[in-house]
């Protein structure tokens, strides 16, 4: 076998005497080939056919250098499930053996599967066990990488998440070095994966009654676990038994539609990856394990632990309110789709549906996915929706009209009873133009225009702002396809000037019920909101609410003026009427 140490630049050196070199290809093992290929400054590292023995090189990318030990695996050509059992291990010379003998050897006749060890630097001798437990067991497929830079607990997972995704893994199970989740387990927690129902299984030492503590959980440890674990269910409106246990099974299409590569790479790597499967609507499964605490040490800062997990989750609820941003909570598509409707308490879309009657005609401009059609096609009312995107969802008798609203109208609003312009202003380049250009098509006869769109001088932002922050994110005040921001006046004088006469103005409160659920909590939040509102619209509205009637402009006015004068003065001519109005002429 061959050993083989690349480096930035020209730099070469070989392993130690663990993994001393043969003299060539003709070794005992036979020597797969490592490439290397420069593209774009960066060095990427693949290996060709794995199947004739092992290779086992260091491999850099940048500054992050990687030991390889890798034997020949089963066959890639079977219709089996491919299963990556990732055992994560940090200083675990004394039980990373015994770990991958506990692993049931009937899970590689279940799947095509390979166990996959990553050392993350550690400073004893982990790498070179793992090792020599391949060598040992040369029938099993095994990979031992060693993260030359420690990436910490999260930055660890990632690198095994990313290999996954990488090799075209169907499902990872995480297994820890140090023995404290039993992997006599796995065949079980692996049974809702493969029947399709969970996207991913957590092992739950808290769904016994008592078992934790059986297993030898510390006291504080479990106080603690419970605690934070409420906490987590409160903001995120789960029932999870737990949120730390480090027993987690992944299908591999669930990580690659949530950004876990943009977590942090400390303990609460384990917190985030949750809240983003949550965010992805993304299904997991808890399934009771037995617990052990055995000598092992433990690495992790409690208070510290607690901290980041209670400031990561009101990071999110604070992302999902639509108040901070958070790029890592961000798992929507690139489309509209996450404009999704506010029902069932004050909200934008609540204001709106109430205020259109029944079999009323509604033109919905920026409808969105559609859903606010829907509900008023349920209402019996006459619908065309106009977006930039079609609708996600077909509603019957619903009229769609396809177009970029940045473009000159190609739709008469005249014809509809209410127009709805739900927060679309806000995006559009110039909104000015675009109601000038509305209102062109308006008459004498009134219709009712209701409009929403962000208070950029919402209280949350006026603290931001204080401290500093101000960061464009996917949606909420400062979605980042916003290109004008309004407060109260900013608004009204946009409306008063396009000729649109305000009848009505709401604040309406941040979403709270979609952060937290429609339970006593986001009841209680919505309250205080809707209270705040009645002291100051300006400053404690999320969003505004406006009702406008609509008036001609000034060149139908004229239009209509020529056209009405002229008729009536043909009329009286017919008629006379004339010569009585201003009587006999007078002679000179």
């Amino acid at each position: 076998m061959i050993g083989i140490l690349v480096r930035w630049g020209l730099e070469r050196d070989v392993l130690d005497d663990a993994l001393a070199p043969t003299s060539g290809p003709g070794g005992p093992r036979g020597v797969d080939r490592c490439e290397l290929r420069v593209k774009h400054d960066v060095y990427e590292s693949r290996f060709g056919d794995l199947g004739c023995g092992f290779a086992s090189c260091s491999l850099q990318r940048g500054a992050r250098t990687a030991l390889v030990s890798r034997s020949n695996g089963a066959s890639r050509s079977g219709k089996r499930p491919r299963l990556c059992v990732f055992v994560i291990a940090y200083h675990a010379e004394s039980t990373l053996s015994e770990v991958l003998n506990r692993i049931p050897r009937s899970i590689f006749d279940s799947f095509e599967c390979e166990v996959l060890i990553v050392d993350d630097a550690s400073a004893d001798q982990t790498f070179e066990i793992g090792h020599a437990y391949r060598l040992q067991n040369p029938s099993l497929p095994i990979t031992v990488l060693r993260n030359t830079l420690n990436q910490g607990y999260g930055g660890n997972q990632k690198v095994g998440y990313t290999y996954a995704i990488q090799q075209g893994f169907d499902f990872v199970a995480m297994l820890h070095g140090d023995g404290q989740y039993a992997p006599e387990e796995l065949p079980r927690l692996m049974e809702p994966l493969v029947r399709a129902e969970a996207d991913a299984v957590f092992g739950s030492r808290m769904l016994e009654p008592g078992a934790a503590r059986r297993g030898g959980m510390p006291l504080y440890k479990f106080v603690g676990n419970k605690i934070l674990t409420h906490v987590e269910n409160t903001l995120l409106g789960t029932r999870l038994s737990e949120f730390h246990s480090g027993y987690r099974i992944y299908s591999v299409e669930a990580l690659k539609k949530i950004p876990f590569r943009l977590n942090s790479n400390v303990f609460h790597f384990d917190t985030e990856i949750i809240i983003q499967l949550l965010n992805a609507n993304l299904r997991i499964k808890e399934l009771p394990i037995p617990t052990y605490y055995g000598d092992e040490i433990c690495r992790v800062n409690g208070m510290k632990y607690a901290k980041d997990v209670v400031l990561a989750v009101a990071q999110n609820s604070a992302h999902r309110a639509g108040l901070l941003y958070q790029r890592r909570f961000d798992t929507s598509r690139d489309d509209n789709t996450h404009y999704d409707l506010k029902l069932g308490y004050a909200s934008s879309h609540s204001f709106a549906l109430d205020a259109v009657p029944a079999g009323a005609r509604v033109l919905d401009i920026g409808a969105g996915p559609g859903g606010m059609a829907s509900e008023l096609a349920k209402k019996g009312c006459q619908v065309t929706v106009v977006d930039q995107y079609p609708p996600d969802r077909k509603v019957p008798d619903v009229e769609v009209i396809v177009q970029d609203l940045n473009a000159a109208p190609s739709f008469d609003p005249k014809q509809y009873d209410y127009l709805l312009l739900l927060d679309v202003i806000e995006h559009l380049r110039d909104p000015d133009r675009f109601l000038a250009e509305l209102r062109a098509h308006f008459d004498y006869e009134k219709k009712k225009l209701v409009l929403t769109t962000p208070n950029i001088a919402f209280a949350s932002q006026r603290l931001m702002l204080l401290f500093g922050q101000f960061n464009y994110g996917k949606a909420g005040i400062l979605d980042r396809g916003h290109t004008r921001l309004f407060n109260l006046r900013t608004l009204k004088h946009l409306l008063r000037d396009s000729g649109f006469q305000v009848t009505n103005v709401k604040g309406v409160p941040a979403p709270f019920p979609k952060v937290f659920g429609n339970g006593a909590l986001g009841k209680f939040a919505l309250g205080v909101n809707l209270a705040l509102i009645r002291l100051s619209k300006t400053v404690f509205s999320y969003q505004f609410y406006i009702e406008a009637d609509t008036s001609p402009d000034v060149d139908f006015v004229v239009r209509d003026t020529l056209e009405k004068s002229s008729a009536r003065a043909a009329e009286l001519l017919r008629k006379g009427s004339v010569a009585r109005a201003v009587g006999p002429a007078q002679s000179s």
